[in-house]
């Protein structure tokens, strides 16, 4: 048998090729030069690339803006909420002590002087109820956080559980996956 020659043309443009043991024939690629070479980029317009950076940068800046606005009024929303509470808990201390007012039949002077005097058991009374009423409050904040969660939850399971695929029976999914 003989090899064939470099005359035939056939010889060049058949390679051997080894792929883990199995080894085979093809033909040989060749590669143009000229078409390995792409075009040069274009020169970017300074002009231009400034501009796009700017927008860019004021975009960015924007959704910063945003965020922080956000996040300064749900800060603002916190501290009135706290405001509020300790209103509420100090005017619930100025009934208490014009109830008692009332109910002893003291006057003002009286009321400072018991105050003076160290009436400490009236004073931590009044503290016990507004740290009563604080935590009352934070249980409402924590109780509305957790439904806002809850649902939010609830959301995302309803997304995965409402997909057609649940709602045809496993004989049928896989029947419809075996035609395709």
């Amino acid at each position: 048998m003989a090899a064939p020659s470099a005359a035939d043309g056939d010889y060049d443009e058949w390679e051997f090729v080894n792929d883990d043991g199995f080894v085979y024939k093809r033909k040989k690629r060749r590669l143009d030069p000229t078409s390995l070479a792409r075009p040069p980029d274009p020169v970017p317009d300074p002009a231009t690339e400034g501009r796009e950076r700017r927008r860019r940068k004021k975009k960015a800046l924007l959704e910063l803006k945003d965020r922080y606005q956000k996040e300064i009024s749900l800060w603002e929303n916190l501290s009135n909420t706290l405001k509020t509470m300790e209103e509420n808990v100090k005017s619930r201390q100025d009934k208490h002590l014009c109830a008692e007012e009332r109910e002893n039949g003291w006057s003002q002077s009286s009321v400072l002087m018991q105050k003076r005097s160290g009436s400490w058991v009236t004073e931590l009374l009044l503290q016990v109820e507004a740290q009563e009423e604080v935590l009352c409050e934070f249980s409402h904040l924590c109780d509305a956080a957790e439904s806002l969660c809850n649902a939010q939850d609830e959301k995302t399971q309803r997304a995965f559980l409402d997909l057609p695929l649940w709602v045809s029976s496993p004989h049928e999914l896989m029947a419809s996956l075996s035609e395709d």
